[in-house]
């Protein structure tokens, strides 16, 4: 949160003369785009600082197969069914929603987990920050909210 202190803190004057459902609006065209911004660096596999996340450990027992094509990490955690934005006229929250969330935390925060729920042995998962606030994010943010005040 303390990532966007000054954002917010350049923002309120602004936002404080509009309409709630106006700034309704604005929140929902944020949240989405935002979430757009999110969902691409996931792919990219990048923290939000830019650097790349950890890659994944060989799997010693696991045999290439002939035609076999590796899935990136988190292909269904970026898609728009599981990766939410709730809106109201004072904010706008992009979340993981439902189960997901869980195994959203274990990675962005790098906690020990299962492998398997049922029966595997627990791990230690590397930190791989899946939401977190970019510079191009605020930027965008900030052309967002001059667009609607111009209108």
């Amino acid at each position: 949160m303390s990532d966007l202190a000054p954002l917010e803190s350049w923002c309120a004057d602004l936002l404080a003369n509009l309409q709630p459902a106006a700034r309704r609006s604005l929140a929902r065209q944020i949240a989405a785009s935002v979430r757009t911004n999110q969902a691409k660096r996931i792919a990219a596999q990048l923290n939000p600082d830019g650097t790349p996340y950890e890659p994944r450990k060989t799997q010693t027992r696991q045999r290439a197969k002939k035609g076999r094509i590796r899935r990136a990490m988190f292909a269904k955690l970026r898609t728009s069914r599981l990766l939410k934005t709730a809106v109201t006229p004072d904010n706008a929250v992009i979340k993981f929603a439902g189960q997901v969330q869980r195994i959203a935390e274990v990675h962005h925060f790098g906690l020990r987990d299962k492998v398997n729920r049922r029966r595997g042995p627990e791990v230690q998962y590397p930190v791989r920050e899946l939401l977190g606030v970019t510079d191009a994010d605020t930027e965008l943010v900030e052309s967002l909210v001059l667009k609607h005040l111009a209108r």
